[in-house]
This record gives structure tokens, sequence and C-alpha cells, in this order.
């Protein structure tokens, strides 16, 4: 007997839980309905609801990717230009890991998210026939790129530090600072001398400058000559004429 009072209570229960639920439902069906007709009294469109905005969607399309020296190569297997004065500022070399966000506006943001180790070392800038630069550094020729050579202002025979990917065998290197600029002089010789020496001046050029030397020992000459008939003069007339001193 408890047992079926029991079952019946619970059955009331479930049925006044199902019309509660009825009700709301029907409660918030008229209020919209509500809503509705007061947007259309008032002249208004019906306001929708808010479409979440995801963060790829507000900051733009993100791409991540390996730079090979030039551009980055990404993760969806297509290639992607890095701005060279970018890549030149940041000292980027092969390896490093890059994270490219495409704005809304089609502009590229660039940012390094993973770079590899690194090794330095100090080279030469050279040039080919080509008006390619390379620094030549552990005697291998490492490429780098003009921006970087145009921000240093360097030129060939600079000597520079260079950097680059420390486990990987790397094409290109960047210019992280100049050490010195061309190649030195002694200063303690005169220019023609440090001309000679760099086999701008050559032996008919210096015969020129001992020729002139022997003329100016001859001009030198010819002046002592000229004098010393009156200083021969001068001698014979003081031991002539004695000055006496009172």
């Amino acid at each position: 007997m408890e047992e079926k009072n029991k079952d019946k209570k619970e059955e009331d229960n479930s049925e006044k839980v199902e019309a509660l639920r009825q009700m709301i439902y029907n409660a918030e069906k008229t209020l919209q309905g509500a809503k509705a007709m007061l947007l259309q009294l008032e002249g208004k469109k019906k306001v929708g609801r808010k479409r979440k905005v995801t963060e790829e969607e507000s900051e733009g399309r993100i791409i991540e990717g390996t730079f090979d020296g030039q551009i980055m190569l990404g993760t969806d297997g297509k290639q992607y230009p890095v701005p060279a004065n970018y890549a030149s500022k940041s000292k980027l070399v092969e390896g490093d890991l890059l994270k490219l966000t495409i704005t809304p506006d089609g502009s590229f943001i660039y940012k390094q998210i993973g770079p590899v180790e690194r090794k330095r070392m100090i080279g030469t800038v050279n040039q080919d026939a080509e008006g390619n630069y390379f620094v030549m550094a552990e005697g291998k020729p490492y490429r780098v790129l003009l921006a970087s050579i145009t921000y240093f202002k360097v030129e060939p025979g600079d000597e520079v530090t260079i950097v680059t990917a420390r486990d990987i065998d790397s094409d290109w290197g960047a210019i992280e600072n100049v050490i010195q600029k061309g190649r030195g002089f002694n200063f303690g010789k005169n220019k023609k001398e440090d001309a000679r020496e760099e086999g701008i001046i050559g032996e008919a050029d210096n015969k020129g400058d001992v020729d002139a030397d022997n003329n100016q020992s001859d001009d030198k000459k010819s002046i002592i000559d000229e004098w010393l008939p009156d200083l021969e003069e001068l001698k014979r007339e003081l031991n002539s004429d004695p000055i006496n001193i009172n």
C-alpha cells in the first residue's frame, strides 16, 4: 500500500514538473513574440544574437613557418615573402621559426617565435661578378641580404661578424657587427709609399720621384757655389784690416 502511494506521488510530481516546463516555454515564446511586435511597432529591425568572433577573425589569419634566408616556408606548404629590412635588423638566420599574421586589410606582420641556436664567425665582405654580396668566413662563402649591406654600409674588403645557424649547414648568414672598414694603412709612411706598396704607383712614378729629389739637390748645390766667391772675398777683407779695440 505504501509503495503504491509512493509511486503515485512520484507520478504526480513528474506531471507537475512537466507542466511547469510547458508553462515556462509558453511564457518565453509569448515574451519573444511581444518583443518582436514592439520592435515592429517602433520601426526597428530585429536584433539577432551576436556571433562569437574568433581570435583569427579579429586579429587576422595566422600562419607559422621557417625562415630559409630570404622567405618563410609556411606549414601550409606556401612561400611567404619576408621584408629584407626586417630580416636584416632582426638578424634572422636559416631555421628560425616565424609567425605571420595577415591582417584583415592584407598587411603582413612577422614575429620570431623560435630562434635556432647560433654561432658567430669573422669574415670579409666580397662581391661576385654579378654584383651579389657574400661574406667569406672560415673558408666558406655565406650569402647575405643586400639590406644588411646597406644597413651597415659595408663594402668589399670590410671585416664583419656574421651569425649563422649552429646545427644547420647554412648558405646564408646575417651581418651582426662591422669590425674594420677596408684594409688599414701604415700611417708612419707617406701616401706615395703606401700607394707603392698597394701597387697603385709603379716604378715609372717612383723614378720620377727620384729625379725630382736629384733636381732639388742640384739646385741647393748651385746656390752654394754661387755664394762661395763672395764668402772668400769677405774673409780676405777681414784679415787685411783687423778691428782695433781700445
